[in-house]
């Protein structure tokens, strides 16, 4: 992250090459990369995949998902040295010859560009592929042992496992053929600006720092709601949930990083220890406690963008009796020196009023004298709140006299947004970011094998107690609202979920 590691020549191989993620994501990042001059100036990219398709095909595949779907419009050019570096390999991932082929493909591509044999795999494919794609890699040569000048890294996209047991299976799969340094577990949140400023905002300045802790913050709310519905994704969500699919991973790590102490360094290890340390104080929820700390829902008939939407369990592809969560609100602690006591609420969920993501800190209130000695009408409590999106930034609440002869106090904010702060320095997408540290083999913003498995060691006896529960139906709200009422009771009665 601070390491400022410079991006090193290399094939990018991505599986899944003429997929939604690279349309959408993976070709336009790198197009940004190329128009802000970070991109190695001898790099490569190869789509693989099972559509017939030759390199101008997909090329022309590229160029469409880069007009729809870049942040920065088509530039000619940039796109024209930019394509030219552009291949594609129709392969099958279960075909051993697919990947001989892939591989003097390679070994023709390098030469002209002075790539030196460098190589990174992205696998956007499904995982119930990856043990195949990873023992083909190994069989037909193309992955060097981690000492190698010739470096060999390869990327794979969450979820990583569907519980603790297959998340196990996963790594060992990866570990079989990739050394773990070699190895990087994709999470797009960690790439967004603000969560790579929430570190140098607790470390970089000293009025925060001395306030982190059960003395000052009396409780921390960390939410990502969603808009949409679950719209064609109904069969993989009926697997998943809400719990699976945004707890376990990208609101742990987020939890992490506001909780962590101090590294020693901006190194990638020294950030993953610490981020580590503080799942590994994660209080455990008893199953038999789960109703008190947890609550689960699914969103019922209402209206987005005034237009009538359905209920979950009426969305084509799910199941009439679905049990599956598309809410959840946890209440976490962390019982170590620095948290003890100290509620973090975290809620995630399907067709809420926005889609909004937010790390909120709120402040311990003020004793009730002077000012505050109201206790009908207290004085709001300060917040530090950190947008992650829409409107990236931070914002502070304080509280302030209103101009006049009355003393008046009323709640103010502070506010910072990037696109104000920094116009001339757009903020890129977060796969942009972490496409450009795996070039430089910066591992700072992925997960590790010890993380994955930690927090999935964490969420297996929620998961085992709702799959243990004989509940027939889970509490609803309607669309376009911000949560059953059972997650009011779980942060109340003093404390409300913020609006975000």
């Amino acid at each position: 992250m601070a390491n400022q590691l410079a991006p090193q020549p290399c094939s990018l191989v991505i599986f899944g090459g003429s997929g939604d993620l690279s349309r959408r994501k993976l070709l336009p990042a790198l197009y940004n990369l190329a128009l802000d001059g970070v991109l190695p100036q001898r790099f490569a990219v190869v789509g693989v995949g099972r559509r017939e398709m030759s390199d101008e095909a997909f090329r022309a595949f590229a160029r469409a998902g880069i007009e729809k779907h870049s942040r920065r419009e088509l530039e000619a050019g940039t796109w024209g040295d930019f394509e030219r570096r552009i291949f594609y390999h129709r392969g099958d991932i279960d075909d051993a010859e697919s990947y001989a082929g892939l591989k003097r493909q390679l070994e023709e591509i390098e030469p002209e560009l002075g790539i030196p044999g460098s190589r990174i795999f992205y696998l956007s494919i499904p995982p119930s592929s990856f043990a195949t794609c990873v023992g083909r890699l190994e069989a037909a040569g193309l992955v060097t042992p981690p000492e190698s000048e010739r470096s060999t890294r390869i990327i794979v996209e969450k979820p990583i496992g569907r519980d603790l047991e297959s998340a196990r299976q996963v790594n060992a799969t990866l570990a079989s053929a990739f050394a773990e340094p070699q190895i990087f577990r994709i999470d797009h949140y960690l790439g967004k600006e603000t969560v790579q400023n929430l570190l140098v905002l607790r470390f970089g300045n000293s009025i925060f720092e001395p306030l982190w802790n059960q003395k000052y913050i009396d409780h921390v709310q960390i939410t990502v709601a969603e808009e949409e519905g679950v719209g064609t994704r109904a069969g993989y969500y009926e697997e998943a949930g809400a719990l699976r699919d945004m707890v376990q991973n990208h609101m742990l790590q987020l939890l992490s990083l506001v909780a962590m102490e101090p590294p020693w360094s901006t190194q990638g290890e020294a950030v993953r220890d610490h981020k580590l340390d503080v799942l590994k104080c994660l209080r455990p929820i008893p199953p038999a406690r789960a109703d008190e700390f947890a609550v689960r829902a699914q969103y019922g008939a209402g209206f987005h963008e005034g237009g009538a939407v359905p209920g979950y369990r009426q969305e084509e592809g799910v199941a009439r009796s679905s049990l599956t969560e598309t809410y959840v609100a946890l209440q976490v602690f962390i019982d170590n020196w620095r948290w003890a006591g100290v509620p973090f609420f975290l809620r995630t969920g399907k067709r809420l009023p926005r889609r909004a993501s937010e790390i909120a800190v709120q402040f311990r209130d003020v004793p009730h004298v002077l000012f505050n000695t109201d206790w009908e009408s207290p004085l709001e409590a300060n917040v530090l709140a950190l947008r992650i999106q829409p409107d990236e930034g931070f914002s502070l609440r304080m509280s302030a006299k209103v101009p006049g002869a009355k003393v008046e106090v009323r709640p103010v904010e502070m506010d910072f947004q990037y696109g104000k702060g920094f116009g001339d320095r757009p903020s890129p997408e977060a796969y942009e970011r972490l496409l450009l540290d795996v070039m430089a083999g910066d591992s700072t913003l992925f997960m590790r094998r010890d993380a994955v498995e930690c927090s999935w060691r964490w969420i297996m006896p929620l998961l085992e107690a709702w799959q243990g529960s004989r509940a027939r139906w889970l509490p609803e709200y309607p669309a376009g609202n911000w949560g059953p009422v059972e997650a009011d009771r779980l942060i109340g009665p003093t404390r409300r979920w913020r609006k975000v």
